[in-house]
């Protein structure tokens, strides 16, 4: 099963990963991106040993699952600290200091400039797969 996790910055700086969208809470955090990601897959491995080890059936949600990781900005511009974010956000059409406001989590972003940041993403991603050396 395919799922999503969703990483978000807290208010202190640190990480966070939750699942939404499943019956089961399974969390992960850390003081970066990676750390959050590495607590996180090691809460589902827990779990899953955790039901085995007790002589129960593993949930059919958690079976096979495979997670999609979904960024807030500040999570996205932190674990991708390469990204220049003042040029990115002359590539996306965004106004640089508003897009350092949304990188800080300062600022609520609507879905209009969500779409236009994921555009830029994906762009930038064309071109990189794009390159030849």
């Amino acid at each position: 099963m395919v799922t999503t996790a969703l990483i978000e910055k807290g208010k202190d700086g640190t990480f966070g990963i939750f699942t939404p969208d499943i019956n089961h809470t399974i969390i992960g955090e850390g003081n970066t991106v990676e750390e959050a990601k590495a607590d996180f897959e090691n809460s589902v491995k827990e779990m899953i040993l955790s039901y085995v080890e007790n002589g129960q059936e593993i949930h059919e949600e958690l079976k096979d699952i495979e997670f999609v990781y979904k960024y807030d900005i500040a999570s996205m511009f932190d674990y991708y600290d390469w990204i220049n974010v003042s040029r990115f956000a002359k590539k996306a059409g965004i106004n640089s200091s508003l897009m350092r406001q949304y990188k800080s989590g300062q600022t609520y972003i609507s879905e209009n400039q969500i779409g236009k940041i994921e555009s830029a993403l994906h762009q930038l991603g064309n071109e990189l797969t794009a390159i030849k050396l």
